[in-house]
C-alpha cells in the first residue's frame, strides 16, 4: 500500500504508474474520498472534544440542576457522535478498498511494454546442450526411469496431479537439501513457513484483492499460500525491528498452492505447472532505501543465477516490462531455464523489490538513525522451486542411452552415484 501522503503529493506519478501497468485506478476519485473522510475525522474528533469539555464542567459545577442540563447535553453528543462515526466508518471502507487497488509505483529503469512478450533479456549464461541423439522430454526420461507417476497422481488429486518417486523424490530431496546449504552461505536465516495463513497476510503481500481465482481457500476462510513470501512477511507483522538488526536475511521451505485457475489446458504435460509444490524462498527486509533497495535486489538475482550456475543449468534472465509487473512491485526480474525439448527457456524464479508496499500493509517499521519510525523495505527472490527445476536437470542432462547425469554439486546428497538409470 502506498501513504495517502505520496499519492496526495504525487498523483500523476501513481495514476501514470497505474496505467503502465494497465490497471484502472481514478487517483482523483481517491483524493475526493480522503478529502471526505478527513473532513468526517474532524467532525468526529470535534464532537469527542465536545464530550470531554462538558463532562469536565459536569464534574467541576455543584450547581444539581446544571448537572442534568450538561448531562443530557452530553447524552445528545454522543448520540451524534454515534451517527457520525458510521458515517466515517463508511467511509474508511470505500477508502481502505480503493487504497488497496493502487498498485506500486514502476521504478523509472523499468522498460515500458504490453505484457510478457515485452519482457526484456538482459543476459544469457551457459552453454545450451548439444545432442548426438533426439533428445527426449521430462516426461518420457522420468517414466521411463521410474522417477515419477502421473497416473497414480490424477487418480489421487486430478487434474495436474504427479507422484515423485525413487530417484524423483530423491533429486528433489538433493536439490532442497543443496539449496538450504548454498544459500546458508549467504548469511540466510532458515525457516520452515506455514503455508495455511490469514486472509490478511495476502492482502499484505498484494497477492488479493487481484488473483483470487488462483489462490486455494479452506472452509474455515483461511488460505493456502502459493509462496512462503506470504507467511513470512507476516511473521514481523506490527513489530518494531531494532535498526542494527536489518537487513533480516530469511530463507524459507514450505509446500506451496496455486489454482492456476486461469491456466487450463496450458503446459499440461508433466510438472512443469503444476497444483502443488515445493520451494525455498529468499526474503529481505531492509532499510527504508531506494539505494539499498537495488543493492539487495542484484544480490538475490545474484543468489539464484550462482545457484543455477553451480548446477550448470542454462539460463537467461528477463527485466519485466511494467504491462506485466506485479501489482505490488517496483522492479522483478525473471530467471529461465533452457528446456531442451521445448526448445525455449521457462521461468524458475522471480526476483523482485517493493519499497514500504507490503510493510506498510504489515505495519513493519524500524526507528532510523533520528528515532523516527519507519517502514522496512521488503524483497524476495525464489530460491529453489521443486518439481519445475527437475525438468531443467533432467532435460540438459539426459544421455543417449536415457540415463540422466547427475549434476556434481547434488551427487553428495545421492549416494555419490553419478548417474539416474534403471536398475
Amino acid at each position: 500500500m502506498l501513504d495517502i501522503k505520496f499519492i496526495r503529493e504525487n498523483k500523476e506519478v501513481v495514476q501514470a504508474g497505474a496505467k503502465k501497468k494497465h490497471l484502472e485506478v481514478d487517483i482523483d476519485a481517491l483524493i475526493a474520498l480522503d478529502d471526505e473522510r478527513l473532513k468526517q475525522l474532524k467532525e468526529v474528533e470535534e464532537l469527542r472534544s465536545e464530550v470531554n469539555r462538558v463532562s469536565n464542567d459536569i464534574a467541576r459545577d455543584q450547581d444539581p440542576a446544571l448537572k442534568i442540563q450538561l448531562i443530557e447535553e452530553m447524552r445528545t453528543v454522543k448520540e451524534e457522535i454515534k451517527v457520525q462515526e458510521e458515517k466515517l466508518k463508511a467511509i474508511i471502507e470505500e477508502w481502505q478498498k480503493i487504497m488497496l487497488q493502487v498498485p506500486n509505483v514502476p521504478d523509472m529503469s523499468v522498460p515500458e511494454g504490453q505484457g510478457e512478450k515485452d519482457n526484456k533479456e538482459i543476459l544469457t549464461w551457459g552453454e545450451k546442450p548439444k545432442f548426438d541423439f533426439t533428445p527426449k522430454d521430462h516426461v518420457e526420461l522420468m517414466l521411463k526411469l521410474n522417477m515419477v507417476d502421473f497416473e497414480r497422481g490424477v487418480k489421487v488429486h486430478g487434474f495436474r496431479g504427479y507422484f515423485l518417486q525413487n530417484d524423483g523424490a530423491e533429486l528433489s530431496w538433493a536439490v532442497w537439501n543443496y539449496a538450504r546449504e548454498f544459500f546458508g552461505r549467504r548469511n540466510f536465516k532458515t525457516f520452515i513457513a506455514p503455508s495455511i495463513v490469514h486472509k490478511q497476510n495476502l492482502f499484505g503481500t498484494g497477492h488479493l484483492p487481484g488473483g483470487a481465482e488462483d489462490i486455494y481457500q479452506t472452509q474455515d476462510g483461511d488460505y493456502l499460500a502459493g509462496t512462503a513470501e506470504v507467511p513470512m512477511m507476516g511473521y514481523h507483522s506490527n513489530e518494531i525491528i531494532p535498526k542494527e538488526e536489518l537487513p533480516k536475511r530469511y530463507l524459507a521451505f514450505s509446500p506451496c498452492y496455486r489454482r492456476e485457475a486461469g491456466a487450463h489446458g496450458k503446459d499440461v504435460k508433466g510438472i512443469i505447472r503444476v497444483q502443488e509444490f515445493f520451494k525455498l524462498e529468499q526474503l529481505i527486509l531492509c532499510e527504508a532505501s531506494h539505494e539499498e533497495s537495488v543493492k539487495f535486489h542484484e544480490e538475490i538475482n545474484k543468489n539464484y543465477e550462482e545457484f543455477l550456475q553451480s548446477l550448470g543449468i542454462p539460463y537467461r534472465r528477463l527485466e519485466i516490462c511494467t504491462g506485466d509487473l506485479k501489482v505490488a512491485h517496483v522492479k522483478s526480474y525473471d530467471t529461465e531455464a533452457w528446456i531442451p525439448s521445448q526448445n525455449q527457456y521457462r521461468e524458475l524464479s522471480s526476483a523482485s523489490y517493493y519499497h514500504d508496499f507490503q510493510t506498510r500493509r504489515f505495519g513493519i517499521r524500524y526507528k532510523d538513525a533520528e528515532g523516527k519510525l519507519r517502514f522496512a523495505h521488503s524483497l524476495n527472490s525464489t530460491a529453489a522451486a521443486t518439481p519445475i527445476i527437475l525438468v531443467a536437470i533432467v532435460e540438459n542432462y539426459q544421455q543417449a542411452d536415457g540415463s540422466i547425469k547427475i549434476p556434481e554439486v547434488l551427487r553428495q546428497y545421492m549416494g555419490n552415484k553419478e548417474f539416474i538409470k534403471n536398475s
